[in-house]
């Protein structure tokens, strides 16, 4: 052999001292590497990429999970405008008594939209709530009764302060653009056990559509078929019924012809899996044509389901976003995996018709409050009633808190992606439970602090999914909902 050819290791290897030194290291870890399995301190947890087996031409047919689930469905409410933990859920007496004082170590703080000004108590008055005590504020009243049924998450904490890149890492891991959202991942991971209605809806507030739009719920680079349907009670899926000079008859003759041609053509291309997924969003199309006419109709609640959600009410943008939560629950009624409901609208400008109280947020969350609570209370009690808590894995959400100060020279508190709640409630996660927190004034998350990748990671965990399997292969990259981070919060699950 031309010694020239050996590589520097390989050389050293022919060095008897050399030799013996790096085979007795070898030996030495080997040893090692047995007396830690031994003991249990290997982590033998397979992480090896899972991407489910799907049919093509059935995408949404319900999936196995390698792991043991403790619900089979999701529902995440959203307020969109980043809602203020400290008038809400966040309750720090510190604040209270330090009222209209300059917070500790603040000098020069500049926040998203500026200067602060002095720390500013809760603006609803807290109280203690069901048997756990909770400390909610009255802003919520009617989701404060249900304390006892919440997990929350006091010390959660988001990448950037600004609502666009913060809305889409809620919804999708990720502050850029071009990601799925967490409903596709899931509808992805799971399909449905509905198979005449979407796997995945998402319900835009009456008043339009979050900051981020359809991001909340685009597929983005995994199949399209696992892309959200957006409809609410007031605006249903367009285009699904016949023109009016089309008979019953000749449409379902040409569906019918359709169908043969199609299924002619896959004879002949078999295993062409774009063509099955086209026939199969034909069939849904089909199927959602009575289907989708049917959950969307309300009136066949009976009034007292109707008076609890508010439909009745004269504010017309708390009946609208009640219709929403009735909505809802008649989705996840019929089966659909992922219902997305948000509370809140950036059409009408900056905390008109949303959470983003900078100005004036006295007068702005008096309005938006009852609009939320009456509802999103009643859809809460009327999953538990009916049992479907018992299944069902409900996140309250918001892509960031506020600040515990005022803006200076402003009645509003600024964004504070440091620390903020969420929620979760039903199958899974303990009741009537705190974990993590913020400081004495609820500014930065300071105790268990919790990454929105923790979050995802923990939702994934009770659907029965390893988040650091659960992947999608993409431009040389093993994709996740939750990058290269996140950890399960172990100490909410039930």
């Amino acid at each position: 052999m031309d010694a020239s050819t050996i590589t520097s290791a390989g050389r050293s290897l022919l060095d008897r001292r050399a030799f013996l030194r790096h085979t007795s290291a070898g030996l030495s870890n080997i040893a090692l590497a047995s007396l830690l399995g031994q003991q249990g301190k290997l982590n033998a947890e397979d992480v090896t990429p899972w991407r489910p087996q799907i049919d093509p031409s059935h995408p949404h047919a319900p999936r196995a999970t390698p792991g043991i689930p403790s619900a089979r469905q999701v529902l995440v409410i959203f307020c969109s405008g980043a809602m203020s933990h400290v008038d809400t859920f966040d309750y720090k007496p510190e604040l209270v008594k330090r009222h209209d004082t300059p917070m500790p170590g603040s000098d020069g703080l500049i926040t998203f939209q500026g200067a602060q000004g002095n720390l500013i108590k809760p603006l609803w008055e807290f109280k203690p709530r069901g048997q756990s005590g909770k400390m909610i504020s009255d802003l919520v009243p009617n989701l404060a009764e249900l304390a006892d049924d919440m997990c929350f998450i006091h010390s959660m904490t988001a990448k950037s302060n600004t609502h666009g890149p913060a809305e889409n890492q809620m919804s999708t891991g990720y502050i850029l653009d071009g990601f799925p959202a967490m409903g596709s991942w899931f509808t992805y991971a799971l399909g449905s056990e509905c198979q005449d209605l979407p796997a995945f809806v998402a319900i835009p507030d009456p008043r339009g559509v979050p900051q981020s739009g359809p991001n909340h719920w685009n597929s983005a680079f995994l199949p399209a078929v696992f892309q959200g349907t957006a409809f609410n009670a007031d605006k249903p899926i367009p285009h699904l019924q016949r023109p009016a000079s089309i008979s019953e008859r000749d449409d379902r003759a040409a569906r019918d012809f359709i169908k043969r041609m199609n299924v002619a053509h896959l004879e002949q291309n078999p295993g062409d899996t774009d063509l099955m997924a086209r026939i199969a969003s034909y069939e849904m199309a089909a199927k959602m044509q009575l289907a989708a006419a049917d959950v969307s109709n309300l009136s066949s609640e009976n009034a007292a389901t109707q008076e609890a959600y508010g439909l009745n009410d004269s504010n017309t943008n708390k009946a609208g976003f009640g219709r929403n939560c009735l909505l809802a629950r008649r989705l996840l009624e019929r089966g659909v995996r992922f219902v997305q409901l948000f509370n809140g609208s950036y059409a009408m400008g900056e905390g008109v018709g949303n959470w983003d109280g900078h100005k004036k947020i006295a007068d702005q969350y008096a309005v938006h409050g009852p609009i939320l609570d009456q509802p999103a209370a009643a859809l809460l009690k009327d999953l538990k009633q009916r049992g479907m808590l018992q299944d069902t894995l409900v996140a309250f959400v918001t892509e960031f808190g506020r600040m515990p100060t005022f803006q200076k020279g402003a009645n509003g508190r600024d964004h504070n992606p440091a620390g903020f709640t969420v929620w979760l409630a039903g199958a899974g996660v303990k009741a009537g439970y705190s974990h993590g927190a913020t400081d004495d004034f609820g500014h930065k998350a300071q105790e268990n602090i919790a990454t929105i990748y923790d979050l995802h990671a923990t939702m994934l965990h009770i659907l029965g999914i390893n988040h650091q399997r659960l992947s999608y292969y993409h431009n040389g990259i093993e994709r996740r909902l939750t990058d290269v981070h996140g950890h399960v919060i172990e100490s909410i699950l039930a």
